[in-house]
């Protein structure tokens, strides 16, 4: 099939946010490696932990992220420039004060989180140490999701891969000098991502600085702008609240399984989390071209638009499937994985490649609803699909970790259902600035 010019449209958006997406889960993925290699099974089973709190509590602000796009890329759309730079603005100063309530919230209740997860004595101390350090690294990555909203609002997403894969470049770099060099230990891993994420940071405000200037505008935050930011991610934090809910409810079940088993499914998260970011490239342009078409009230771009960028996301999937099938047998070797690991692994590499396809239209859908500013929508459905997961993932815990991961695939189909039912109809597509 030829390339159309919509296509071209779509690959100039997604695929450098293809390369930026990846880069952020291999900074997990580097350490899983790199703590394997050095420190074992119980240090990657505290690693698994950890990452699953910090991960949730960033992702919780996902709207910082989503919530600009949108915004600033229907203003831009909509020919109103300085309000979309002011709407960035507003929006880095909100990354930067919700990061700071993180630390002071989280950091006295870090051995209380960790001890929810019901890990042994060795994982929940190793644990513990991994989130206090990492938590110090969460203002800058806040201000990374707001920054790289904004760039994407604007339909640049080739700033926002070179500042990923330097980041990655610097948080392996920095993470096999401390733990396996200096011998720091698992604190070794934290810091590395730590100073990585808030070099990348740091980009971001010099970047965002000089655009603002360009137009004029004010780089201190705003009352009215602040509130507004909040406001239009809130429906967005109901939605990411109720997908952590699942994954969080799937590895407390993995936990009290056995040492082994959290291992296994800890590291075939990471996998299934580096396709996820993979196939939310094309959704990332959904958000871009949906928010900036229906901003310039261009209805016909919209739907076709959705339409082919569905197919991206259904081919897409279906080629990342047939990889993790080819490179199923190599895995456990990346990872160091010991014998009982290594077993639970390959089997859990089956699942995780039959539900690519299905993975790449959802993700795809949701990032064209939320490009729309659907995200009401998108709060009741993810509330609608976690219920439907629930029970599947309570069946599957006495029938192995194997069987809870067949449970997200309940809870991926549930979501199929929900986000093309809403995208075939016509209340989301509101035009205008």
């Amino acid at each position: 099939m030829p390339i159309t010019p919509r296509d071209r449209e779509i690959l100039r958006l997604a695929v450098p946010a293809f390369g930026a997406l990846v880069a952020e889960p291999l900074f997990l993925l580097a350490d899983y490696a790199i703590v394997g290699h050095g420190l074992g099974t119980t240090a990657v089973g505290a690693l698994g932990v950890a990452g699953t709190v910090l991960t949730t509590l960033v992702n919780l602000c996902v709207f910082l992220a989503y919530g600009t796009t949108a915004s600033v890329a229907r203003q831009t759309g909509a020919g109103n420039h300085a309000r979309a730079m002011r709407s960035g603005v507003d929006g880095i100063w909100l990354a930067l004060g919700i990061g700071a309530a993180l630390i002071a919230v989280f950091w006295p209740l870090a051995p209380a989180v960790v001890e929810l997860f019901g890990a042994n004595a060795g994982q929940s101390a190793q644990a513990v140490t991994y989130l206090r350090i990492s938590l110090l690294g969460a203002p800058g990555m806040l201000v990374v999701l707001a920054g790289t909203g904004v760039l994407r609002g604007l339909q640049d997403t080739l700033t926002p891969l070179v500042v990923a894969v330097g980041s990655f470049a610097l948080n392996a770099a920095l993470n096999g000098w401390f733990v396996l060099v200096l011998d720091w230990g698992i604190a070794g891993s934290a810091w590395g991502t730590v100073l990585a994420q808030t070099l990348g940071a740091a980009v971001y405000l010099v970047v965002v600085a000089r655009g603002a200037r360009r137009l004029g505008t004010s780089l201190l935050p705003g009352a009215a702008g602040l509130k507004e930011a909040g406001a239009a991610g809130f429906a967005l934090l109901i939605r990411t609240v109720c997908l952590r809910v699942v994954l969080l409810a799937a590895t407390v079940i993995a936990t009290r399984m056995g040492e082994a088993e959290l291992a296994a499914y800890a590291i075939a998260t990471q996998v299934w989390t580096l396709l996820a970011f993979a196939l939310d490239a094309i959704a990332i342009a959904g958000q871009a071209i949906t928010g900036r078409s229906l901003g310039a009230g261009d209805v016909a771009t919209t739907r076709d638009a959705t339409r082919r960028m569905t197919q991206w996301g259904l081919w897409s999937g279906s080629a990342l499937g047939l990889l993790v099938i080819a490179a199923r047998p190599v895995l456990p070797g990346v990872f160091d994985a010991d014998p009982a690991v290594t077993e639970l692994l390959l089997a859990l590499m089956w699942p995780v490649a039959v539900f690519q396809p299905v993975c790449g239209i959802v993700f795809v859908l949701d990032g064209v609803l939320i490009g729309a500013g659907d995200q009401r929508y998108l709060a009741w459905a993810g509330v609608w699909t976690t219920l439907a997961y629930l029970p599947a993932a309570l069946f599957a815990s006495g029938f192995g970790v194997v069987a809870l991961w067949c449970a997200l695939g309940v809870w991926m189909i549930a979501r199929l259902i929900t986000l093309a039912r809403r995208s075939a109809g016509t209340a989301w597509l509101v035009t205008g600035a």
